[in-house]
């Protein structure tokens, strides 16, 4: 999960990229270049699986914030980074590829592959696709990036090194803040991932005077958007979460009017914060916050449903909040499916409610929302 293989256009070429949670507290980190309060835990946690040190015992914060900083490309503001694994900045896990084609590796689908027959030894690419997947169990490790991968690159490798850090290094950091800049569920923003470059395949060739260069045409646009699409692609690989805003709001209620007021409140998913007496009056104060999607129509179904007995509430902004729901969650279990039924998409989540509703918003493809169970019986 969250690891995804790009092959750029024509299949000249392919990245290899990761996709990690990326806590607050290892961002502000990251930013600030220095440890900061409370950050210990999340900074061991992430170096752990990104595989810093392979030697546990001797990894401390400071030692780890050490390693990210060393691989660190870019960061944005919105809590995001990019690092390039050591292996990769190394040119260990960057692969020249001689196909007769010009093209690199492309694994065999799974449905094509079910007949039990293995793949032929001597396919073009295939010795450089299968050592490139043995440097990813190094990790971002230095040590055994030095240890592992001592050899000399041969003079077809060291020329698809020199590709990858002139003309497509650049290109891969625009392709990351495109996909950091607009999301695969609502193309909004991410926050707190952590995309790390872990190796790429380049298709290269002899011509006619013995001189090794790239197969194919690879422009930056091109590897752009391979990378934006990788990246997306990945993020779709691990549970995704969206983040809604939410307000505060601030009324008065007579106590008649409370029990109105809290139902209103619980259904559209609002929690009271406070609540306390008006001096010298018999009315409650009462604030609250609620999610902004809920908050549409909300005066008047209060006036409505208290008669008159809750003031309008006055509106502010509050905060961002996640929304700890899977917009991609179907039921699995004999309970879930009986509550659920047998279902493909979970089409009473709220946060698949909020996708769908942006991305009609937006002019975007929606799937449908109408599903039919037991469509094969009588309607009446």
């Amino acid at each position: 999960k969250g690891r995804c293989r790009a092959v750029i256009s024509g299949r000249g070429s392919a990245i290899t990229m990761r996709i990690v949670p990326l806590p607050r507290s290892v961002y502000e980190c990251l930013k600030s270049k220095k440890l900061v309060d409370g950050c210990d835990d999340d900074l061991l946690m992430v170096a752990k699986a990104l595989k810093c040190n392979n030697k546990e015992s001797t990894l401390t914060p400071e030692s780890a914030l050490a390693a990210l900083l060393d691989s660190l490309d870019d960061i944005d503001n919105n809590g995001n980074a990019l690092l390039e694994a050591p292996i990769l900045y190394k040119g260990h896990s960057v692969k020249a590829v001689r196909s007769t084609n010009g093209e690199v590796y492309i694994p065999r689908k799974e449905e094509s592959s079910k007949d039990g027959e293995d793949e032929p030894e001597n396919v073009d690419g295939l010795e450089e696709y299968n050592l490139a997947q043995e440097c990813l169990r190094i990790g971002m490790d230095k040590e055994a990036c030095v240890s592992e991968t001592n050899d000399a690159l041969n003079d077809a490798d060291a020329i698809a090194m020199e590709k990858w850090r002139q003309d497509m290094r650049g290109s891969a950091l625009a392709g990351f803040q495109l996909a950091m800049r607009a999301g695969p569920l609502c193309e909004e923003p991410v926050q707190g991932v952590a995309v790390i470059l872990e190796s790429a395949e380049i298709a290269m060739r002899e011509d006619s005077t013995k001189k090794i260069t790239p197969a194919k045409e690879l422009s930056g646009g091109m590897v752009v958007a391979a990378l934006r699409s990788g990246i997306r692609c990945a993020l779709l690989s691990r549970p995704a979460r969206i983040v809604e805003g939410h307000l505060k709001l601030t009324l008065h209620s007579s106590l008649a009017g409370l029990g109105s007021l809290h139902a209103v409140l619980s259904k559209r998913r609002g929690r009271v914060v406070t609540d306390s007496m008006v001096d010298g009056t018999d009315l409650i104060q009462v604030t609250a916050t609620i999610p902004q999607a809920e908050s549409f129509g909300l005066a008047p179904e209060l006036l409505k449903k208290s008669s008159g007995e809750v003031t309008a509430p006055e509106l502010v902004f509050s905060h961002w909040e996640v929304l700890e729901e899977d917009p991609f969650w179907v039921p699995t279990t004999e309970d879930e499916r009986e509550d659920h039924g047998d279902l493909t998409t979970a089409s009473d989540s709220d946060a698949l409610k909020y996708i769908r509703s942006v991305r009609s918003r937006k002019g975007l493809l929606v799937d449908s929302s109408k599903i039919v169970v037991a469509a094969e019986k009588q309607r009446t």
